[in-house]
């Protein structure tokens, strides 16, 4: 089964801030050591590095006209930061994927949903 893993960065430290700075040297490795190996697990397909939430541009479309606000659609906390595709056998297997990823640790949070066709 195909799993869409949505990595929420929560209170996770982003490179080049002042969090991420204050972060021991051996814990930034260990963070970018963790992701990379996140990659090699067999079923994982990694999703396109996305850029900062601050720098996000929301579209809506209300009576026909087209809405645009900048930022992402839910507060900074809440932003999605990342995302992968898991083919795994089950939810415990995407369950244990999940609980590698830096952000559940470092403040942030992973949303597992089942991949899903609608057409």
């Amino acid at each position: 089964m195909q799993y869409v893993m949505l990595i929420y960065q929560g209170a996770t430290p982003l490179p080049d801030s002042e969090e991420w700075a204050a972060l021991p040297e051996e814990e930034q490795r260990r963070v970018y050591a963790d992701y990379a190996a996140l990659n090699q697990i067999p079923g994982v397909t990694p999703g396109l590095p996305m850029g900062l939430p601050e720098n996000a541009t929301t579209v809506r479309v209300e009576s026909g006209k087209t809405l645009t606000t900048d930022g992402p659609f839910v507060g900074m906390k809440e932003a999605v930061g990342g995302w992968f595709v898991l083919e795994a056998e089950d939810l415990d297997a995407a369950i244990e994927v999940a609980a590698r990823v830096p952000a559940a640790r470092l403040g942030g949070a992973i949303e597992i949903r089942p991949a899903q066709t609608y057409w």
